[in-house]
C-alpha cells in the first residue's frame, strides 16, 4: 500500500507530464493555423475576433426641467429631488 508521500510525489510528476503535454499540443496547434494562414493568406483581422471596439461618443447631457429663479437652483427632474424642492409645488418651478 502507497503512502500519502508517495501519492503526492505521483501528483506531482503527473502535474509536470500533463504541463509538458500541454506545451507541445499547444506548440503543435500554433504550427498547423500558422501553417493553414499562410496556405490561405490570411490574417488575423480576417478570423474576425476580437476587434477594438468603436470610441463611445459622449452623451448629451439632459436638459434642465425646473430651475428656481431666486436662487438658480436647477434640477433635471431625473433622480431623487433635491431639498429647495421638498414640500414645494414642482409645477411652479417647471421650465416652460
Amino acid at each position: 500500500m502507497s503512502s500519502y508521500h508517495d501519492y503526492q510525489k505521483q501528483i506531482a510528476e503527473l502535474q509536470a507530464k500533463a504541463e509538458a503535454a500541454r506545451h507541445a499540443e499547444v506548440a503543435e496547434a500554433k504550427a498547423k493555423i500558422k501553417a493553414i494562414m499562410s496556405e490561405y493568406g490570411l490574417t488575423v483581422a480576417d478570423l474576425g475576433g476580437a476587434s477594438r471596439q468603436a470610441p463611445k461618443t459622449p452623451r448629451k447631457p439632459v436638459e434642465i426641467k425646473y430651475k428656481d429663479e431666486a436662487t438658480g437652483d436647477t434640477w433635471t427632474g431625473r433622480g431623487r429631488a433635491p431639498k429647495w424642492l421638498e414640500g414645494k409645488d414642482k409645477n411652479q418651478y417647471l421650465i416652460r
